[in-house]
């Protein structure tokens, strides 16, 4: 994994980035939670994340939005700037991994909001990965009718996120035609995965498979993440 600077809209943008050795895999973009509520790329939920699509055999790029960390520009937190600080990461992405055409993208809580959004955008997305969507906070109902499929994961001890709102979003964007949404619900799991990292990162690994998209090959360097398990 190698620490990346690219141009964002404000300055440069601070990444890790992780080569998957087969040029041809498939990449992802993993966005984290709200940078005013402290949100970065070292999110214990977002590294997580981050480390299933690896683990799956992806390129994989996680970001700190603009200004936070060594990301240049001014702190937003209204979803505006990290919508064009996500977009800029992703044409890096994109421009890097030029052999291969198959593209993800991911987010956690609010970066989920952000990631719904840039998926609505970017036609070439083929899969999407949403841990706690923050259905009751933002408007998703842009998200008709879906364009990929996806995963969604959500803890039913959350009580800043209401689990009711994103089973009843999970279930609407999989009445779109030819869309398969996977909702995994995990027991007794509250918003920042206390204790619940790994039954989180084994739930992507399990569930993007399972969408019936084109699988992805474990290379024989495969090995299993090491997630920590404290809180955020």
């Amino acid at each position: 994994m190698s620490e990346v600077f690219f141009q964002g809209p404000f300055g440069r943008l601070e990444g890790r980035f992780f080569e998957s050795e087969n040029p041809k895999a498939p990449f992802v973009l993993v966005l984290p939670p709200n940078p005013i509520q402290g949100g970065t790329m070292n999110n214990k939920v977002t590294y997580a994340t981050f480390q299933a699509f690896v683990n799956l055999g992806f390129s994989a790029l996680r970001i700190n939005y603009q200004g936070v960390g060594r990301s240049q520009g001014r702190m937003d937190g209204s979803g505006a700037g990290e919508l064009l600080d996500a977009i800029a990461a992703l044409d890096w992405l994109q421009s890097h991994d030029i052999d291969s055409n198959k593209c993800w993208i991911a987010g956690y809580s609010f970066g989920a909001w952000i990631a719904a959004q840039v998926l609505m955008r970017r036609p070439e997305i083929q899969g999407f990965v949403f841990i706690t969507p923050p259905t009751n906070l933002y408007d998703f109902s842009f998200l008709s009718p879906c364009p990929s499929s996806g995963v969604i994961v959500q803890g039913s001890a959350d009580t800043v996120v209401d689990e009711k709102t994103v089973a009843y979003l999970a279930d609407q964007l999989d009445c779109t035609e030819n869309i398969n949404i996977d909702y995994r619900l995990l027991d007794g799991v509250d918003h920042f995965y206390t204790n619940a990292l790994k039954p989180l990162h084994d739930s992507i690994v399990a569930a993007i498979p399972d969408l019936k998209l084109k699988k992805v090959k474990r290379g024989k360097k495969f090995a299993k993440a090491i997630i920590p398990n404290d809180d955020f």
